[in-house]
């Protein structure tokens, strides 16, 4: 296998990519020599950037990020399972998915180190962008920048790797890893170089700034510092390092948490959500969103995702675009994964005359430690991060209209209904209750088409004779809407390329960074406020309409405007004593250990599906026990796969002195538990 790591460092052709500030246009043609000149250095740090897309761009967005863990099992069209349910059958060495995670980092890596090493070379009082010492360094501080960060992805999902930091001009099969103390020293070096150099901002959206150096020097010092049976290299003074990093982006003045979480997701929500308007019973109207009932036509404005996309609580994010020569090639997937089955079941629902409700490729639902773990009447992340109403889309006055049923004499609100669609177009054709084991809601009064004119798919019920009963599975679910796309590069309803950005950091996380690090020195006094501007943000504002549900099924007031924020705002009692609210595991008694899992409660309630979780439960060393505890697909995980094995072609690859390595050498260079 001579086409590897090897290839990877002496390859001699990029692309440049990298939307808002850069013509995505392949160079594959050029040399070396190229990159010795002023357009093509800048092109090459440009193409850099490219390595941030690949998480996004397919299945690997949920397979290595969310399955596997506490937060989302398996929906019913399976693909990738065995990350969730670690089948060893197929988790294995040489799962693509690794190879194309461990492949596309390198490239990355690859091209900052051509460049950090040529830009220092270059010398040309003449340039237009690269005059001055200044100006490269700057951009030298973007390359280390990115280093550090595909470093962090590899190191957080392998452990130990080659730490490669130059170029060769030759080919080269020799790569000893390192260890993964040698790894974090060199991540928190490009990240310290690169916080002392770059910019606080740039007009080139997407580029690398100091906030997002400083960001990840948080992340980097907490994971580090997290490690207790692991030997990651973690100092004791790494807390106080996290803190003082993540409280240099909050205090900068550069980032600001947006004042309504829906702000973030714009695009995805049902005009005047969360106050719908929709047609009097017994009439067609259009459903609340942008249609013509045509497949051709996007589902929303475009300007409504770059309005959330030029939030300015986005620290860092991979960068997408509907225009298809700014675009990669596969575009943004992560729409595609989470949406349940509203095509099938449903009357009144297509996925073909319209693209606001998506492709349901049905791969993940929550998980009841998801659904459980919020307040959904105080907490207004619920209902803006989860779907539970769909509205009637089908226009068609023929046929389909007999799908949808009719009422009867027997249900009718008035005579004059009689004979007509219980729900036309645009009203509501699926309701999701949410409620909790103790409800007394019954089966029969689902089925009272006076009470629901329309689907209902409630949480809980009693059945016939009082058993309890459950509603909501793996066919029909709460769909998270954070990563929907109803726009995408072109309008056909089948095309997969969406064109949201990848965020990667944004302010709500730094606050949670901060607030851990505080809280792992003891410090929960000094923790709390931190944890309280992200719940400030999350309860209901002064004059805010709530969800419907807040009345309907979490017993509050039709018509209360006043805000939630007293009863958002957090105290020690959460971790220092067994707060229902926080389902700790059973094995975890003392306050330091309630205080990491409430972090991770608090991490699931404000980032949940942000393709943070394995690394989160494989950082804070709780893979195993939280996913057997709340993830009933899982109840193999074991201990070892909090590492996930090295690609075989990799190994394959590798020589030492020059002989390819012996069966002995291969097991000793692989991770633990894998063949």
């Amino acid at each position: 296998m001579k086409k590897y790591l090897l290839l990877i460092i002496c390859v001699l052709s990029f692309g440049t990519s990298c939307k808002k500030f850069v013509k995505e246009e392949l160079v594959s043609t050029l040399t070396y020599d190229y990159y010795k000149t002023d357009q093509g250095l800048e092109d090459l740090v440009k193409s850099a950037y490219a390595s941030t897309r690949w998480k996004y761009e397919n299945e690997q967005v949920y397979a290595l990020y969310n399955f596997g863990t506490d937060e989302f099992r398996l929906g019913d069209q399976f693909n990738y399972s065995f990350y969730n349910t670690y089948d060893e059958s197929f988790l294995n060495p040489a799962q693509g998915l690794l190879d194309g995670l461990w492949t596309n980092n390198y490239f990355g890596i690859n091209r900052c180190n051509l460049g950090i090493e040529n830009l220092p070379l270059y010398n040309n009082p003449a340039s237009r962008t690269l005059s001055t010492e200044a100006a490269k360094n700057q951009r030298i501080a973007e390359l280390r920048f990115l280093r550090a960060f595909y470093y962090f992805q590899l190191v957080q999902q392998f452990g130990s790797v080659p730490l490669v930091l130059n170029t060769a001009t030759g080919a080269r099969s020799d790569f000893p890893k390192a260890s993964v103390a040698d790894v974090y020293k060199q991540i928190i070096a490009d990240l310290r170089y690169a916080s002392e150099t770059l910019a606080p901002l740039t007009s080139d959206l997407g580029r690398a700034t100091k906030g997002a150096a400083n960001h990840f020097l948080a992340k980097v010092y907490l994971t580090r510092g997290s490690a207790v049976t692991d030997q990651r290299g973690q100092q004791a003074t790494d807390m106080d390092s996290a803190f003082y990093f993540a409280d240099l982006v909050i205090s900068s003045g550069n980032y600001i948490l947006e004042p309504n979480y829906m702000n973030l997701w714009k695009g995805v929500y049902p005009k005047g959500y969360p106050q719908v308007t929709t047609p009097p019973v017994g009439v067609n109207g259009d459903p609340p969103y942008n249609t013509n009932y045509a497949s051709g036509v996007n589902a929303v404005d475009y300007a409504e995702f770059q309005a959330a996309q030029a939030s300015k609580e986005i620290i860092f994010a991979a960068q997408f675009s509907n225009v298809s020569s700014l675009n990669s090639s596969s575009g943004n997937r992560a729409h595609l994964f989470y949406m349940m089955a509203y095509d099938g079941g449903i009357a009144g629902l297509l996925r073909t005359v319209d693209n606001f409700n998506m492709r349901p490729y049905r791969r993940l639902r929550p998980t009841d430690y998801t659904m459980d773990l919020f307040d959904r009447k105080n907490d207004s992340r619920f209902y803006k991060s989860f779907r539970t109403v769909y509205y009637r889309n089908n226009g068609s006055t023929t046929a389909a209209d007999n799908v949808v049923p009719k009422f009867t004499a027997a249900d009718a609100p008035t005579p004059a209904l009689i004979g007509k669609p219980r729900y036309g177009n645009g009203d509501t054709a699926a309701l999701f209750i949410v409620n909790d084991r103790n409800t007394t809601l019954t089966a029969a009064e689902l089925a009272n088409t006076t009470r629901f004119r329309f689907n209902v798919y409630a949480r809980y019920y009693r059945a016939a004779g009082g058993a309890l009963a459950e509603g909501i599975n793996n066919n029909k679910w709460l769909a998270l809407v954070k990563h929907l796309d109803p726009v995408r590069v072109t309008p056909n309803y089948n095309e997969e390329r969406g064109v949201r950005n990848g965020n990667m950091a944004r302010l709500g996380e730094t606050y949670l960074i901060a607030a851990e690090a505080l809280g792992r020195k003891g410090e929960y006094g000094r923790a709390l406020p931190y944890i309280n501007e992200v719940r400030r943000r999350a309860a209901y504002r002064d004059g805010e309409f709530k969800n419907p549900a807040f009345w309907q099924v979490h017993g509050g007031t039709q018509g209360d405007v006043t805000n939630t924020v007293a009863a958002m705002t957090a105290t020690e009692d959460l971790f220092t004593t067994n707060a229902a609210s926080e389902q700790y595991p059973p094995t975890v008694t003392s306050t330091a250990d309630r205080f990491i899992h409430f972090m991770l409660n608090e991490r699931t309630r404000e980032l949940c599906g942000e393709f943070y979780r394995w690394e989160d439960l494989v950082r804070t060393e709780t893979l195993v026990p939280r996913t057997v505890l709340f993830n009933l697909d899982a109840p193999n995980v074991k201990d070892f796969h909090k590492l996930r094995p090295i690609p075989s072609l990799q190994i394959d690859a590798t020589t030492i002195n020059g002989k390819p390595l012996t069966a002995e050498e291969k097991r000793a260079y692989q991770n633990p538990g894998y063949n």
